[in-house]
């Protein structure tokens, strides 16, 4: 076989030769997947994958089909017109990369759109590709909106089918039904095919979940680092988290109204905070507090088209394949 000729399946073409990502002692790697369009407040998620692309050593692996996966008409792509023809297009993109670590050691990252279609199949190859890389550990990453305030560090909730290698990590802690996703699908079916599966969720401002919120994909990483045993960077992210906070404080400052509405999200995150002891869930009604909904409607509103003027990158706040974030 030609070595530029991909390995073809269904849904995918994988690279030849393959890259090599065992260990120096042979145990096989972690698997993070980090799909945006569903659970990407912030788009914490697309940037914690971007980072570790950039920041590391990185090997394309695996394309995923968007022609398979992907529904054109719900999330149609961006295509550029100069005035008088088209000039380029963005493509939804869903990879398979192997990186390496700042110690140099072996994980893989699935990252891109997720799939509008297809999900078992999809998740199925996955699991095929895992079986190939000899992974043991999957963990999923998602960002999702919350009545949380900027001006506090990121909290961060994770499960997982093993819940004691979760550590300290806080829990939902609560049985709910809830519309489901490919990243969903691919940690239940990989723990039912005996992986380790975990899910990391960081909790986004929801005030800010139309635009990029990098402190978000650095605690996401942090606690990334924290189950694996991983060295990731995460300083750019912590110096575009700074930036950002900046500019938010700029917005803020000197309007009493808005700044009210800041110092009620603090008292609620304050309040849950010390109830976390109590094993208090996040999703529980606060009593005697008003709704994040009704602190952060106002606040959003404010905030949100100032940051996207602000912050340079002409996002319009939509996720890779042209679906605004939820709020």
């Amino acid at each position: 076989m030609d070595e530029r000729s991909p390995e073809h399946s269904a849904l995918y073409s994988l690279e030849f030769p393959a890259p090599q990502v065992s260990n120096d002692e042979g145990s096989g790697p972690v698997l993070l997947h980090a799909l945006n369009g569903f659970a990407d407040a912030g788009h914490a998620v697309a940037l914690a994958a971007q980072h570790l692309r950039d920041a590391l050593d990185s090997e394309l692996v695996a394309t995923f089909s968007a022609d398979e996966l992907i529904d054109y008409r719900s999330r149609r792509p961006t295509i550029s017109f100069s005035g008088d023809k088209f000039t380029e297009i963005e493509m939804p993109t869903l990879t398979m990369h192997a990186i390496r670590d700042t110690a140099g050691r072996p994980f893989l990252l699935l990252a891109g759109s997720e799939p509008d279609l297809r999900w078992e199949q999809f998740v199925d190859a996955v699991r095929r590709l895992a079986e190939q890389f000899g992974v043991t550990d999957v963990i999923g990453l998602n960002a999702i909106p919350m009545a949380v305030p900027h001006t506090r560090p990121p909290s961060i909730t994770a499960h997982g089918s093993d819940p004691d290698r979760l550590g300290d990590l806080p829990r939902w802690g609560s049985a709910m039904k809830l519309p489901a996703s490919a990243s969903m699908l691919l940690e239940l079916r990989m723990s039912e095919h005996n992986y380790r599966a975990a899910g990391l969720s960081v909790h986004v401002p929801h005030y800010l979940s139309q635009t990029d919120y990098p402190a978000a994909s650095a605690r996401l990483l942090d606690a990334v680092g924290d189950l694996t045993g991983l060295a990731l960077p995460i300083a750019a992210l912590d110096n575009a988290a700074e930036k950002v906070r900046g500019q938010i404080d700029n917005e803020v400052s000197g309007n009493a109204e808005i700044e009210s509405v800041v110092a009620a999200l603090e008292t609620q995150y304050d309040t849950f905070t010390q109830a976390q002891a109590e094993r208090a869930s996040l999703l529980a009604a606060e009593e005697d507090l008003p709704s994040g909904d009704e602190l952060g409607a106002e606040l959003e509103r404010f905030l949100a088209e100032q940051l996207r003027g602000d912050d340079g990158s002409g996002n319009d706040g939509g996720d890779a394949g042209g679906r605004p974030s939820p709020i």
